[in-house]
C-alpha cells in the first residue's frame, strides 16, 4: 500500500483505475464515515450523485412500507436474493448510460463488480475512527440512525459481513477499493485530500 499523507493507493486495484473520458467514482464506508460530504465535494465538481439504496427506496414505496435504516437493509436483501448480489449497481448503471457520477453506499463486492464493467469506475473506501463516526452520528441525527452506542456497534457487526450472499459486506467490499482516504479531522484536511484523489483520477484519464 502507497500511502499519500493519510490518502491511501491501494496498488493491488490500481489496475482499474479509469483509463477513458467518462468518470464513475464509488463510496464505500462504514455508517457516519463521511460518505455524504465527499458526494457533496463531487457534485460540485459537476457529478451526477446516485447511490445503490435509491433503487431501495424506490422499492419501499412501492410496498408502502416506511423508510429506515433498517428497512433499507432489509430491502436491499430482498432485492439481491431476486435479482443477485450486483442488482442494485447494475440498475443504477442503466439508469446513468454512461453519466459521470458519483455512487454512494457501496456495500457489496458484486455491486463493485458490477459497477467495474463499465471501465471507468474507481472504487474509494472512506475510513474515520469508531469514536468519530459515533459523534458525528449524534450531531446529524438522521431518521433510523442508532439512537444508543450499543445499537451503533451492534448495527455495525451486521453490516461488516455478510451471512449470505444477499447481506451487506463492507469489510470484503472496503478491500477492493482502490482509493483510500482518513476522514478523521476537520473539513479542510478532508478537502485537500479529496483534491489529490481528484488529480490522481484525472491523471489517470
Amino acid at each position: 500500500m502507497q500511502v499519500l499523507g493519510d490518502t491511501g493507493l491501494n496498488e493491488t486495484n490500481i489496475h482499474f483505475l479509469p483509463l477513458s473520458d467518462s468518470m464513475l467514482i464509488g463510496l464505500t464506508g462504514r455508517n457516519a464515515s463521511g460518505k455524504s460530504t465527499l458526494v457533496e465535494w463531487f457534485s460540485d465538481k459537476g457529478m451526477k450523485s446516485v447511490s445503490c439504496s435509491d433503487s431501495i427506496r424506490e422499492w419501499l414505496r412501492e410496498q408502502d412500507k416506511e423508510i429506515t435504516r433498517d428497512t433499507l437493509i432489509e430491502g436491499g436483501r430482498n432485492l439481491r436474493r431476486e435479482g443477485g448480489g450486483g442488482i442494485l449497481a447494475e440498475m443504477l448503471l442503466e439508469i446513468l448510460k454512461g453519466e459521470d457520477a458519483v455512487v454512494d453506499s457501496i456495500r457489496t463486492p458484486a455491486e463493485v463488480e458490477a459497477l467495474r464493467l463499465r471501465g471507468d469506475f474507481t472504487l474509494i473506501e472512506v475510513k474515520a475512527g469508531e469514536n468519530m463516526r459515533w459523534s458525528r452520528l449524534q450531531n446529524r441525527s438522521r431518521p433510523g440512525d442508532p439512537t444508543t452506542r450499543r445499537q451503533f456497534v451492534e448495527q455495525e457487526k451486521r453490516e461488516i459481513k455478510a451471512k449470505d450472499a444477499a447481506g451487506q459486506a463492507l469489510d470484503a467490499t472496503a478491500m477492493m477499493a482502490d482509493l483510500q482516504v482518513l476522514n478523521d479531522g476537520s473539513l479542510e484536511d478532508l478537502y485537500d485530500k479529496l483534491d489529490d484523489i481528484w488529480g490522481t483520477i484525472v491523471r489517470q484519464q
